[in-house]
């Protein structure tokens, strides 16, 4: 039986608008699922699926080696510190307070980690250089949060997020260790004296960090004893001036934290761990 040509003409034009409308509607349900989504009148950011906090259905990986965020100074004096930074640009920006009257410093930050090759977290910082003695309590307000947020006693060469670094990191689970970037853009590695399943739900009383010439050490009172030395010191150059202070990462990319630091006490000499 043979078609009309003006029948076969009509079915071509036919299945033509049926693909365009098509290719529309891929268009925009692409442009819905690939865009940020709106919560309570606001954008929620895109979320990098490396980022994501690991879990039982997910592994959090290394940042792709050229991934990196600018970070956002605030160079404004709070407490004894020069000014404070969101380090890496975290998705959600940070902030933090100082009550004179208390001398208690709170710092809320989001961010995926502070290790790997880069790191998101708010810094407190004073420029230094020569020999240093940091030490502070510090505690977290909600009970309920990641177990792998940190707060930190840190030394940085810069503000950048692939800084090179030295720091003392306590965790959510009461987890402490050493730990290094030895040269900028390089993997985080520490000495693998780590304490955790006995600390897993206390908090260390007192923290330090010292810097000594060229050796960084860690010191800790984890029930009210003297501070005392934490494992032996690691080996870090850093040019002067270089950049020392605590900070805090929720270890989630979007979701908010807050660290409280008190007792902070910060001195340009070594062997004056508090």
């Amino acid at each position: 039986m043979l078609i009309p040509a003006e029948v076969l003409g009509y079915e071509k034009l036919l299945r033509m608008c049926w693909l365009k409308s098509l290719r529309r509607f891929l268009s925009v349900a692409t442009l819905v699922f690939n865009a940020p989504v709106m919560l309570h009148g606001q954008v929620t950011p895109t979320v990098p699926d490396w980022a994501l906090p690991g879990s039982a259905t997910h592994e959090q990986v290394p940042p792709p080696a050229d991934f990196h965020r600018a970070s956002r100074v605030l160079p404004t004096p709070i407490g004894i510190f020069d000014g404070q930074a969101d380090v890496g640009g975290a998705l959600v920006p940070g902030s933090a307070s100082y009550d004179p009257a208390t001398k208690q410093y709170a710092v809320t930050s989001a961010g995926y980690n502070i290790w790997y090759q880069r790191d998101e977290f708010r810094f407190l910082w004073k420029k230094m250089s020569g020999d240093v003695s940091l030490t502070a309590d510090a505690s977290f307000p909600n009970p309920k949060g990641y177990d792998d947020r940190k707060v930190v006693l840190i030394i940085r060469q810069s503000l950048d997020d692939d800084s090179k670094e030295a720091m003392l990191g306590e965790h959510g689970s009461g987890m402490i260790h050493l730990a290094q970037r030895s040269e900028r853009g390089t993997q985080m590695t520490d000495m693998q004296f780590r304490f955790g399943g006995i600390l897993d739900g206390v908090m260390a009383k007192h923290i330090g960090i010292q810097k000594h010439g060229d050796e960084i050490a860690i010191f800790a009172s984890l029930k009210g004893e003297p501070l005392h030395q934490f494992g032996p010191p690691i080996t870090v150059h850093f040019e002067a001036p270089f950049y020392v202070g605590i900070g805090f990462c929720s270890h989630l990319p979007i979701t908010t934290d807050t660290a409280v630091f008190s007792n902070v006490v910060l001195k340009n000499a070594a062997g004056k761990a508090e």
